[in-house]
């Protein structure tokens, strides 16, 4: 692992083993990932999801859930002011 994952211990137990039924169906395509140099990857955000305003110390934050990846689901919530700073075209509305 990364040295910033080092303190993840990449274990499981031997009681979530199951056995592999074959199956052809189990096809799995491989994608052309590109690393950086530092050997992170850099995602771009598919849509927003959905909206939603938080309250820090009295004060109003905008969040909204962006989707990062369309095949597993993968999404968070991050500060609308910066997505639309990084991202202004998932903002835009369709005409």
């Amino acid at each position: 692992l990364p040295p910033q994952l080092s303190n993840l211990h990449p274990v499981f137990h031997v009681s979530q083993l199951r056995k592999y039924v074959s199956d052809p169906s189990h096809v799995l395509e491989l994608e052309d990932i590109r690393l950086r140099q530092d050997r992170t990857l850099e995602m771009q955000p598919v849509r927003i999801e959905d909206s939603n305003t938080k309250y820090y110390k009295r004060k109003a934050v905008r969040l909204v859930k962006v989707v990062w990846d369309e095949k597993t689901g993968d999404s968070t919530w991050e500060v609308e002011d910066a997505m639309k700073d990084l991202y202004p075209h998932l903002f835009e509305t369709p005409s």
